[in-house]
């Protein structure tokens, strides 16, 4: 059985059709377009070009492009990229444009320009769009102007955290030398070294940059240099030295970072070194593989063996260790003996190199450093 096929479009009667055809096409475009011979005369325009630049077509129709809106566009750059596209097929792609127009005041336009081919081969045209970006860059500028305000109130901030930190540390020492009882002189001492602990974190985020990955190795290197000049001073044989590979954190992270070594490496300084050793020594130690890491602190003192047994009897430092790692989703490791203490955080994701793999350089000399108190 034989079926009729459904009759072919009707083509248009003649050139008018067409032309109709194109201007209601060139009206519809939602941004300001214009039609330009190979000569760059208007052809056509877009009812929203003569919107935008409040414009009649008499103004237009027929004129050089430089010509119209009184040389709003007779622009030597733009002169040169529409005569590169009328000479070969190349084309302009979000040329911006800021000007000062006489109906409509200041725009900042992105222009975009294509080239047409016709079958004949006699003669082309070029199509040039225009985009009023006005708006959008108001906004941009606006969120700028934010930001610069923000860091400002930021670094006001940490101005003001710095400060109050030192009076509270300052506080606390006058208070434990005026305090009768040893035990709360003691504690009063400890609250003392971690709220300064607090402060050399924040001081070393603060110098590494805002708003910006932070480097670790150079990070730690500074703050350990700050726990040496402070806790050790010439009074001390103990070095403090950092083993770290290139990476960087986030902000939230090496804050935890940084309060897990100044805690880790107090507790060696008040507990590992107990009598002197010419030797004694502490490393830092922060090995990278791909999203994987591992945060050592270890040293060569005189070790704790019954590990188990210490941290079954919790203190304030093993809590904030414990949740510290927490917030890393690290594990904590520590290994003991008469040789000295390691304590590792281990971030694994199981994507790199197991973590295992990633070893940890242990002190010269004996071992490595006493277990969290």
């Amino acid at each position: 059985m034989l079926t009729s096929l459904p009759p072919k479009a009707a083509p248009f009667v003649d050139i008018r059709d067409g032309l109709t055809l194109a201007q209601a096409i060139v009206d519809t475009v939602r941004d300001p377009l214009v039609v330009l011979d190979q000569n760059l005369r208007v052809l056509a325009a877009s009812r929203s070009f003569f919107q935008t630049f409040r414009l009649v077509s008499d103004d237009v129709r027929g004129r050089l492009l430089y010509e119209i809106d009184g040389g709003q566009w007779d622009i030597p750059e733009l002169r040169h990229l529409l005569k590169t596209i009328t000479t070969n097929r190349s084309a302009i792609e979000g040329y911006e444009v800021d000007r000062e127009f006489p109906a409509t005041g200041r725009r900042i336009m992105l222009l975009n320009a294509r080239k047409v081919f016709y079958e004949s081969g006699s003669r082309t045209t070029v199509l040039l769009a225009f985009e009023d970006i006005t708006a959008r860059r108001a906004i941009e500028q606006q969120v700028q102007e934010l930001l610069r305000e923000k860091d400002m109130l930021l670094e006001e901030m940490q101005h003001r955290v710095a400060n109050s930190l030192q009076i509270i540390a300052s506080i606390l020492l006058i208070k434990a030398r005026t305090v009768q009882s040893e035990e709360a002189r003691l504690q009063l001492e400890d609250a003392h070294q971690r709220v300064l602990s607090v402060s050399a974190v924040q001081q070393h985020l603060h110098l590494s940059g805002r708003n910006e990955p932070i480097e670790v190795a150079s990070y730690l290197s500074k703050l350990c240099e700050t726990l040496a000049q402070s806790m050790i001073g010439d009074s001390r044989p103990i070095s403090i030295k950092v083993d770290a590979d290139p990476g960087t954190a986030i902000s939230r992270e090496a804050v935890s970072i940084g309060l897990i070594v100044t805690e880790l490496v107090m507790n060696a300084l008040k507990h590992a070194f107990p009598g002197s050793k010419p030797d004694a020594a502490i490393v830092v130690a922060y090995k990278v593989a791909d999203t994987d890491w591992k945060l050592t602190i270890s040293d060569n003192g005189i070790g704790k063996p019954d590990v188990k047994a210490s941290q079954s009897k919790a203190g304030l430092g093993t809590s904030l260790i414990q949740a510290l790692a927490k917030q890393l989703d690290a594990r904590v490791d520590i290994v003991s003996d008469s040789h000295g203490t390691a304590v590792s955080m281990t971030h694994a994701t199981f994507k790199a190199i197991p973590p295992q793999a990633m070893k940890m350089p242990l002190v010269p000399a004996e071992g490595i450093a006493e277990t969290v108190q």
